[in-house]
């Protein structure tokens, strides 16, 4: 997907979840909206390079939206969750997810299990539904490896009952981690952030549900899914 005109800047700082404080490139100092609930570890460095969109929208309280920053002066990151599920939904649509095509029909944002909604759901007359649920990978810690979460996540976990529960009413469940991180070749579950949800994965994965990563193309024009990479059951230990 393309981004309308991006306006570069500096990260001054993130706070209450969703404000950012970003000096822009001819010195005025702007608000933006954050659009992560999540902790954002490692990728909200004091001074790091960010890019924002702006809305004409008069309705809107703030009009700026923060949706990349550059990591460890190297790395793209897109930071707003709400990007990943369309990155995905196109590139579904578009054949490009090897382990979901031949699937005629696709719908956004259906309601399923306990009050949740599921990102996708893919039918076809010839096979079980299928209900993918999409997770946003921005954690990169050492060589290569992206984690998920990047913080403590009950819902994330109630998420994988909900997908096993699909698996066992006879559906297809899979889990896909949209890494929107230049810098991550491999994704694991962080177990040295949240335990049980490394072991809630490791639970529905014997019951049947599918995990896939794939990797995002990121720069400041557009986001787009370009390569599968390896998921492993492996964490870091971390005290």
């Amino acid at each position: 997907m393309h981004f309308s005109e991006l306006i570069k800047g500096r990260l001054i700082k993130r706070y209450k979840r969703f404000l950012a404080d970003i000096e822009l490139a001819h010195g005025e100092v702007i608000t933006a909206h954050c659009p992560n609930t999540g902790s954002m570890r490692r990728c909200q460095q004091d001074q790091a390079r960010v890019w924002v969109s702006k809305s004409d929208n008069p309705k809107r309280k703030l009009a700026y939206t923060w949706e990349i920053v550059e990591v460890d002066e190297q790395f793209l990151a897109c930071i707003n969750t709400g990007l990943p599920n369309k990155v995905v939904g196109e590139a579904i649509a578009q054949g490009k997810i090897a382990e979901l095509s031949g699937y005629s029909g696709q719908k956004a944002e259906v309601k399923y299990g306990s009050g949740s909604r599921i990102d996708w759901l893919l039918s076809d007359e010839h096979k079980p539904l299928c209900y993918v649920e999409v997770k946003n990978v921005t954690l990169l810690e050492e060589d290569g490896h992206g984690y998920f979460p990047d913080a403590v996540t009950e819902r994330g976990r109630k998420h994988l009952y909900e997908l096993a529960d699909m698996v066992k009413a006879g559906h297809r469940a899979v889990l896909m981690f949209c890494v929107s991180h230049t810098g991550i070749q491999s994704v694991a579950p962080a177990e040295h952030i949240d335990p049980k949800y490394a072991e809630a994965l490791e639970e529905v994965m014997t019951q049947g549900v599918e995990v896939i990563a794939y990797r995002a193309h990121i720069d400041t024009t557009e986001i787009y899914l370009t390569e599968s990479i390896p998921v492993t059951l492996s964490s870091l230990s971390k005290d």
